[in-house]
């Protein structure tokens, strides 16, 4: 079998509501780009990336030079193919490579009949936990959701969340708003929901000092892990060393040289595994082995995916032998999907891992064309920038907090 052709396709998927981050926000849509990796013998396999737009659909266009003629079985060849190390000091492809492993490993599974999971060593689960996203949002109109900024209201978004899709682990993203205000709110779900396990994100926004005196002050709560705080391994190290809960990150582990640094120097206690930011779902399941053979927690993480990426979240956390939190996802911020048979459902706070060859699922052609003419009408945003506060950027921790809306 030979790859014969790679095609890229930038969508943008509207959100119930902006959400808000500690670098700015998403401007009420997610951008991703669907790859299709076509073969001589008339299997395609999908993929998917975050972001898009023509540079990005320029760069898979520039890989067909190394991939057509490609075998997709050869995994491994096609990783030092793309993400050679010396040739990454010049051309980062981590995260074209993610995409393009997830449609090769789409193809094999449908020229052999076996999942994704299965080439990674089997199921051990059927169905993956997931944990609420709470971000702060801006107000929809249109939608009628959002807005997001007290105790009261992310309760309340909470309960609602709790009702429809049965979460038991609850995430709240912080950074935005001063810290005791976050912790306000934070407390305040825990207490909402005294059975349930709560942790918190302010994307690193806090200084380590600021990061040891909230990680004290929570102590007393259900915290599943304390996430990125602070920026660095350094950082992270010092507070761990000072509070008595478990640190994780998604920000500065997504590599295997930060991986063995982290190890060696005990710095952090679990690892979010993204299997876009690691470079693919074969790269995040290794980094898992690692893990376990340390005896060090693993997690799967969000990127902002549509049902692709998702499904490989699925396969990932159902091989996962050590997985030992819920996982992450902006899922249920979307209002649609452009996967056949349209969003997945949670059950019980958990979404079945998908039961077709591969991946597990197929495109809807008609709303993947409605959403790439949606992304050609909005266009793209700044990840870094917030559309309502246009002359604010993200600069110091102490400078950077938004304020609550009036009363």
């Amino acid at each position: 079998m030979k790859i014969t052709d790679i095609k890229a396709t930038t969508v943008a998927m509207p959100l119930e509501a902006p959400i808000r981050h500690a670098n700015g926000a998403h401007w009420g849509r997610f951008i991703r780009t669907i790859i299709e990796v076509e073969t001589d013998e008339g299997i395609t396999g999908l993929g998917e990336m975050g972001g898009g737009g023509e540079s990005a659909e320029n760069a898979f266009k520039g890989l067909k030079q190394y991939l057509v003629g490609h075998d997709p079985f050869q995994l491994e060849a096609m990783y030092w193919k793309i993400c050679n190390p010396t040739a990454s000091l010049y051309n980062n492809r981590t995260q074209l490579h993610a995409a393009l492993e997830f449609a090769c490993m789409d193809i094999i599974g449908k020229k052999t009949g076996i999942r994704a999971c299965d080439l990674l060593g089997g199921a051990l689960r059927e169905a993956v936990p997931f944990a609420s996203y709470l971000f702060f949002r801006y107000a929809n109109e249109q939608t009628g959701k959002g807005g997001e900024e007290t105790a009261d209201e992310m309760v309340r978004h909470a309960k609602e969340l709790v009702a429809e899709h049965g979460f038991t682990t609850h995430k709240l993203k912080a950074g935005v708003f001063a810290p005791e205000h976050e912790v306000e709110v934070f407390r305040a779900l825990a207490n909402a929901f005294p059975n349930h396990k709560v942790r918190i994100d302010p994307n690193a926004a806090w200084s380590v000092e600021e990061s040891i005196r909230i990680g004290q002050s929570i102590e007393d709560l259900n915290n599943d892990y304390f996430e990125d705080p602070t920026f660095g391994l350094e950082g992270m190290r010092r507070v761990k060393s000072r509070i008595r809960i478990p640190t994780s990150t998604n920000t500065v582990v997504v590599n295997f040289e930060q991986l063995a640094s982290c190890i060696r120097n005990e710095a952090i206690d679990v690892i979010l595994l993204d299997t876009t930011f690691w470079g693919g779902l074969r790269q995040a399941w290794k980094a898992s082995v690692i893990c376990e053979k340390f005896q060090i927690g693993v997690a799967v993480h969000s990127s902002g995916e549509l049902g692709v990426q998702l499904a490989t979240m699925l396969h990932l956390g159902a091989a996962v032998p050590n997985l030992s939190f819920a996982a992450d996802a902006h899922y249920h911020h979307l209002t649609d999907d452009i996967i056949a048979g349209g969003k997945m459902k949670y059950k019980d706070g958990c979404i079945q891992v998908p039961t077709g060859p591969g991946l597990g699922v197929e495109l809807d052609r008609d709303k993947l064309n409605h959403y790439a003419e949606y992304y050609k009408q909005t266009g793209g945003y700044t990840y870094d920038r917030d559309p309502q506060r246009p002359d604010w950027y993200s600069v110091l921790p102490e400078k950077r907090w938004a304020k609550l809306r009036s009363k």
